[in-house]
């Protein structure tokens, strides 16, 4: 056991970082993936727990346009459109999947630093509102096809939430191995 003039314990208000700096706050993750502790599982876990609600409504609200455009077809063709959809969710849940493990290899080959990763928050905020509003136009068009539209989100979420380390994490442990905080 460390005494308190042990070196091993770190002095009151010593910085726990390596070089005295500051743990830089991410998006979503606040300080908790520093140490990765109880604290951040816990946020990991409430991250998923609440994509799950939002794609099971996105899933909800897909079948049911679905199911308004398949009442309008001729019964001889229902069910061939529906073996076409059941075949397309399921390459669309794995081309998902492959999607965010692409990209996610891509974000850690260059992952961010603290600040550029607030800044392309902060930049797809802000095209969110005109992306939703012409969102709701095209998923009337696209009724036909959502329930695959839906396995793909479903696959892309799954594989985003199921990393071992986010970007924004390696950038940041980066960043602070070097010295820079932006």
């Amino acid at each position: 056991m460390a005494s308190r003039a042990s070196s091993d314990v770190p002095a009151a208000g010593a910085s726990p970082v390596p070089g005295g700096g500051r743990i830089p706050a991410l998006p979503g993750l606040g300080t908790t993936w520093y140490e990765r502790g109880a604290r951040y599982w816990m946020q990991r876990a409430w991250t998923g727990v609440l994509w799950v609600a939002v794609l099971a409504f996105f899933c909800f609200v897909s079948v049911s346009l679905y199911e308004g455009f398949r009442e309008v077809l001729p019964g001889g063709v229902r069910g061939g459109w529906d073996i076409a959809q059941g075949v397309a969710g399921c390459v669309a849940l794995v081309w998902g999947w492959v999607v965010q493990r692409r990209g996610h290899r891509k974000a850690l080959a260059d992952p961010p630093a603290p600040g550029r990763a607030r800044a392309a928050r902060r930049d797809t905020a802000g095209r969110s509102t005109g992306l939703a509003v012409l969102g709701r136009a095209l998923i009337v068009i696209a009724a036909p096809v959502m329930p695959a539209f839906a396995a793909f989100c479903v696959g892309w979420c799954v594989a985003a939430l199921t990393v071992r380390e986010y970007p924004t994490e390696v950038g940041a442990r980066r960043a602070m191995e070097g010295g820079r905080a932006g």
